[in-house]
């Protein structure tokens, strides 16, 4: 109670500047924590459907089916669901045509998964910069109310002929706050930034994998179904 009524009285005694520095840092610091806990609550998100996912996938089932499940919650596909609908989409187009080969296919498919992929990594990073720009302005623009606060108190100490320590401590402190709320509002951004962004690593090469294998997939049965369509043109024509 002592430190909260403390608080209250230096920012009732600062001066404009300060007041208006303390106030944008607060409100950085609320939107950094915001962003925070719903970036955390997004990513587990992600790596849990993409987990889910993964073990659907690899489970052996009909890959047609999996995709109209996809197709039938479409609007709310993330991580390598959101892939793997992309890719398949372009791999049932592509089959309706005899003349695309399997090399030609796998191609295109790569092409649609790595635009998922990008629009999904997108997503991801929409919160980063907000926290890059408090983690790495907070600290100056906290200076920025001590350097100007400091500069006030020894401008109100030039008026009186004897200073004293309780004279200059007041003013000191409430210049100090400045700084300290920089700093409380920087560091948790830049631990932050720095998970987020090794999480999001992490995610992107598990997508990277995942497409790669697909891919092979994509292109055995692509193989598999040109050899068939070849089969029968042989024996359409004998």
């Amino acid at each position: 109670m002592i430190a909260e009524t403390s608080f209250l009285t230096y920012f009732q005694n600062a001066g404009i500047v300060v007041k208006s520095v303390m106030f944008i840092l607060t409100l950085a610091s609320v939107f950094s924590w915001t962003y925070i806990f719903q970036r955390s609550f997004y990513l587990k998100d992600i790596k849990n459907a993409s987990h889910d996912f993964e073990e659907k996938f690899w489970a052996g089932g009909d890959l047609t089916k999996l995709y109209q499940d996809s197709t039938a919650n479409k609007e709310n596909l993330v991580g390598a669901e959101a892939i793997f609908y992309a890719g398949f989409k372009e791999y049932l187009r592509l089959s309706k045509h005899a003349a695309s080969s399997a090399e030609a296919t796998v191609e295109s498919v790569k092409r649609a998964m790595r635009g998922a992929e990008m629009r999904e990594q997108e997503k991801m990073e929409a919160t980063l910069p907000l926290l890059a720009t408090v983690g790495s302005t907070s600290p100056y623009l906290g200076l920025f109310g001590t350097v100007w606060g400091i500069m006030l108190s020894f401008k109100s100490l030039a008026q009186v002929q004897q200073a004293t320590i309780a004279m200059v401590a007041p003013g000191l402190a409430e210049a100090l706050i400045a700084t300290a709320m920089g700093l409380f509002a920087a560091i948790p951004a830049v631990i932050a930034y720095n998970r987020f962004s090794a999480e999001m690593n992490r995610l992107l090469n598990r997508f990277d994998i995942f497409q790669d294998e697909f891919a092979n997939i994509i292109f055995r049965q692509a193989q598999s179904q040109q050899t068939t369509k070849s089969e029968r043109s042989l024996m359409a024509e004998s």
